[in-house]
């Protein structure tokens, strides 16, 4: 993912704008994680939705909390204190506000060209099972 469409400074970004950005980059890590499967394209869209509703992102942030470094953490913290226009129907608000810190932070790094960190945090959050496919269920609410 080459970072050319956008040459702002990403602190000085508000962290609606990261949040924005990031929850298509964070999208992007799970499809692609996904893509290696032989599942059926239509089970592993019901998957990556799964894997990026509010409340799978709220189990990434506590994951998240303890391994990040300052500076991390205080991006995360900022998209999580983001007052939102609106909420998800189907996740509480705090729920809602924590998934904003992660796309946040995403985003963050995403413009600030640290793909490798990037990648680091969501394989480590993948692998830890916050997000694995089996962990979400398929089934219509």
């Amino acid at each position: 993912m080459e970072n050319w469409l956008i040459s702002e400074n990403p602190k000085q970004l508000s962290a609606a704008t990261l949040a924005f950005l990031g929850d298509a980059v964070y999208e992007l890590l799970v499809r692609r994680s996904l893509a290696t499967t032989t599942i059926p394209a239509g089970k592993l869209h019901k998957m990556a939705i799964g894997m990026v509703c509010a409340p799978a992102q709220s189990a990434v942030y506590e994951k998240l909390e303890g391994i990040l470094t300052e500076e991390e953490l205080a991006v995360m913290k900022r998209g999580r204190n983001t007052h939102p226009a609106h909420t998800a129907k189907n996740a509480t608000v705090a729920d809602y506000r924590r998934a904003t810190g992660v796309e946040a932070l995403f985003g963050y790094l995403y413009l600030s060209g640290r793909q490798e960190r990037l990648e680091e945090l969501f394989r480590y959050v993948y692998n830890s099972g916050t997000t694995q496919p089996e962990n979400i269920s398929l089934e219509k609410k």
